[in-house]
């Protein structure tokens, strides 16, 4: 390996002594049997995720604490441990009163508001399935998810009731379809005014589905990633040592809960750590969350990546993070997590930003920067207590350190996906031997620390989202200009990647500035607006192997001007 840059930790330089202050002799001691004690249980060895979010707290006297500050565009809400027990028992009473029942998908379909959260709380407590959605998504992406899952309720915004309303037929089982804010389905508001907020949640095994979200893949469409209530432990522990929060803390996870770093870092980890969270409806700038680190004395704050670089295209002045008096940690994830940003975080904030490494499918972050470590600039970190991580080769045996290979963890920690919901080919394609095999490229160096190589299929993550190029491509070919279409990441300094599509055209059209915005808006009404491509080139043929499969692996080979590797299986280009 060339050169690495550390950063040296010192004691005296951290704010707060780390709720793990001593990387290698807690590992050590550590066992998840024992960690289990840390949270509460129900006879029988059963839990409940939302309980162990909200509810024991509350019967342990914290019920008047703040646990979400909620900053709307033109209002604040502020609910506290109580209000969301309260309100998430109305919901769960709703969901009975309609004969949800246990194990039943029920979805989310809401802009960031306050419902969002005690809904999905409330979902947990009946014992059914959560699943959320990210609320750029276009219609397509609703049947995808919402009807592949055969959900029976949904709960919706009246701003985006119309795209629900237009795809309905196409999700047969879906029967209720409860909105917030407006007339249209059944309302929210009067049937949570109506409901008893005393509900006790459902005691649920470990093993017991409590949500899932959609990942997309590479070679078809979206699939569903089903955890479990013990998922809760690996959020608890993870949020309680990766992001190092404590009772004290006013805690900021920009992710929206579409997303997965949303869920169990924006509502399960951190109050299960008993933490006051923020949470903003609007969009990015710089001056808007600078304004919020500052009036709300975040302490701790978990942003990604391409938010640090939009702060840092913004050139700021470094004398600014005399204003940031609260502001003790800040952790990154999403995708790899530059040097630069690293330093910039040094420059304007006063201290470093940890990088941490996790999927969907892993449900919890497994690889971190700790705080009581000594960060290696451009690395993931070390495993988290309890994980086992190698990087194995093709035939699942550990190769020698420095050498890249796969990324692969010991199957057994507590947030390991249960399932991908039909499809148990695809979830037992994950496994190897003894080993998950993340789909991840890597290298670990010999003291252990762990280095992010790249994917090992084509999944495009730009501005901290997750794309499958097959969504791309088939929202492409719908467009009576193009005949086909073959999509790639291409790597981008503020994005990431962004993405880039080529296309071919259909006889009779003729590529022109015209025709690009036209496709433009064409793809952005059928897919989320972060999907759309920003460079469009026009080819007379796209790489193909004899089956008919589009090798992107090419595609970006030349973009890049990198070898082309084996073509032996090439159809013509």
């Amino acid at each position: 390996m060339e050169k690495v840059e550390v950063i040296k930790v010192k004691s005296k330089n951290l704010k707060i002594k780390p709720n793990m202050p001593d990387y290698g002799k807690f590992c050590r001691a550590f066992s998840f049997k024992s960690a289990e004690n840390e949270l509460g249980w129900f006879k029988g060895k059963k839990l409940n995720a939302a309980y162990n979010a909200i509810d024991r707290h509350v019967e342990a006297g914290f019920g008047k604490k703040k646990a979400l500050v909620w900053i709307g565009e033109k209002e604040e809400r502020i609910l506290t441990y109580e209000d969301v027990m309260n309100l998430s028992n109305k919901f769960a009473n709703v969901l009975k009163k309609y004969r949800v029942r246990k194990g039943d998908r029920v979805f989310l379909f809401l802009p960031r508001v306050p419902e969002l959260y005690t809904s999905f709380l409330g979902i947990l407590k009946r014992g059914a399935v959560a699943g959320t959605l990210f609320s750029a998504f276009a219609k397509e992406g609703l049947v995808d998810r919402i009807g592949q899952s055969e959900a029976v309720a949904l709960v919706t915004h009246v701003s985006l009731l119309d795209r629900v309303l237009e795809v309905k037929r196409q999700m047969p089982k879906l029967k209720h379809i409860f909105v917030v804010g407006g007339k249209g389905g059944i309302s929210y508001e009067k049937e949570i005014a109506g409901a008893s907020d005393k509900y006790n949640a459902e005691p649920m095994k470990k093993g017991d589905f409590a949500f899932m979200l959609y990942t997309s893949g590479t070679t078809g469409k979206s699939k569903g990633i089903v955890h479990c209530h013990y998922a809760m432990l690996q959020a608890h522990l993870t949020a309680k040592y990766a992001l190092d929060l404590k009772e004290d803390d006013i805690y900021w996870c920009t992710a929206d809960p579409g997303w997965v770093t949303g869920v169990v870092y924006g509502i399960l980890g951190p109050w299960s750590n008993r933490v006051t969270q923020v949470a903003y409806e609007g969009q990015f700038s710089v001056e808007k969350w600078h304004g919020i680190l500052r009036k709300y004395n975040v302490s701790v704050w978990y942003t990604a990546p391409t938010a640090v670089r939009m702060i840092m295209a913004q050139k700021r002045n470094s004398e600014e993070r005399k204003r940031f008096r609260g502001l003790r940690y800040i952790a990154s994830v999403g995708e790899p997590l530059n040097p630069e940003a690293i330093k910039f975080g040094m420059k304007e904030y006063g201290m470093p930003i940890h990088d941490n490494w996790w999927q969907t499918e892993t449900g919890g972050i497994l690889i971190a920067n700790f705080p009581c470590m000594d960060i290696r600039l451009g690395s993931m970190g070390k495993p988290c207590p309890g994980i086992v991580a190698e990087i194995v080769d093709d035939r699942g045996k550990a190769v020698r350190a420095g050498v890249e290979g796969n990324l692969a963890i010991k199957p057994g920690w507590p947030s390991m996906m249960k399932t991908i919901w039909k499809n148990e080919k695809k979830y037992k394609s994950c496994f190897a031997g003894k080993w998950y095999i993340s789909g991840d490229r890597a290298l670990k160096d010999r003291d252990g620390y762990f280095w992010f190589i790249g994917r090992a299929d084509d999944v495009i993550k730009t501005a901290g989202h997750r794309v499958g190029p097959f969504e791309v491509e088939s929202a492409l070919v719908a467009h009576p200009a193009i005949a086909e279409a073959g999509v790639i990441g291409k790597p981008d300094p503020l994005y990431g990647e962004i993405i880039k599509a080529f296309v071919v055209l259909n006889p009779g059209y003729r590529y022109s500035n015209e025709l690009y915005e036209d496709i433009k808006a064409f793809v952005k009404k059928n897919l989320a607006g972060h999907a759309y491509p920003k460079e469009i080139e026009v080819v007379e043929s796209l790489p193909k192997t004899r089956s008919g499969k589009i090798m992107r692996r090419v595609l970006k080979a030349k973009e890049l001007g990198l070898p082309l590797g084996d073509l032996s299986t090439l159809e013509r280009y």
